[in-house]
């Protein structure tokens, strides 16, 4: 673990790409970067994932990085659906693009790491960050001093 004063901690063997890093913990301003904040009160409902999905299609298209958008908008769900269902709920999307590379973060309600299962066969459950994994360059999360977690991942554009 590395620890940055009060800054977020590296959580996770997994660490974001030097220019993600920066912008996530240092604060620096990335190339194109958008946020779309989760309201309070429907934080939890499993709409704010078609919400998500459409704000990816959205803000890629106005990007000129559409030809991504359809993974981006698996990996956002997966990521969304895990802030909802283990998190306490979505407080933010956030993507962000570096050259070649598009990064995913969310921002849920707890301090809690994500954890990749391993489902048997008959698991209704348990398989999203398998396939962040599969479609991603890189992913991992980032704990801050308050009760939040940003989960990230990369993909390459």
């Amino acid at each position: 673990m590395t620890t940055f004063d009060a800054r977020p901690q590296a959580a996770i063997g997994s660490r974001p790409p030097g220019w993600l890093f920066s912008i996530l913990v240092d604060g620096l301003a990335g190339e194109c970067d958008a946020v779309f904040p989760f309201h309070e009160r429907t934080a939890l409902e499993p709409a704010c994932v078609a919400t998500a999905r459409r704000f990816v299609d959205r803000t890629l298209g106005s990007w000129g990085v559409g030809d991504i958008a359809f993974e981006c908008q698996l990996v956002v769900s997966e990521l969304v659906t895990n802030a909802i269902r283990h998190g306490g709920g979505a407080a933010q999307l956030r993507l962000l693009t570096h050259g070649p590379e598009l990064a995913c973060v969310v921002t849920d309600h707890s301090r809690t790491v994500p954890v990749a299962a391993a489902p048997d066969v008959f698991s209704e459950f348990g398989r999203g960050l398998r396939l962040v994994d599969a479609l991603c360059s890189g992913w991992g999360w980032l704990t801050t001093g308050a009760s939040r977690k940003l989960v990230w991942a990369v993909l390459a554009n």
